[in-house]
């Protein structure tokens, strides 16, 4: 999804948008009872769904819009 966007470039002096990035990845993360997470890849794509869309102002092909909640800071 984010083959040929430098988003280090678009965020190397943006320290509270990588604060979101990896809220939308550990919002989204789930872990069994063990610890382990379960939905990795998932939490994966929702946060690169979010530098998608920073980067470029869109959202990805065929990517639903992140909820109020999966990048919400706490």
């Amino acid at each position: 999804m984010l083959e040929g966007i430098n988003y280090w470039d678009e965020l190397k002096d943006s320290p509270s948008q990588m604060e979101v990035c990896f809220a939308a990845f550990v919002n989204v993360l789930e872990l069994d009872e063990h610890g382990e997470p379960v939905n990795e890849k998932y939490a994966e794509r929702r946060a690169a769904t979010f530098l998608y869309q920073y980067c470029t102002g869109e959202l990805p092909p065929g990517e639903a819009a992140l909820e109020h909640w999966e990048d919400e800071l706490y």
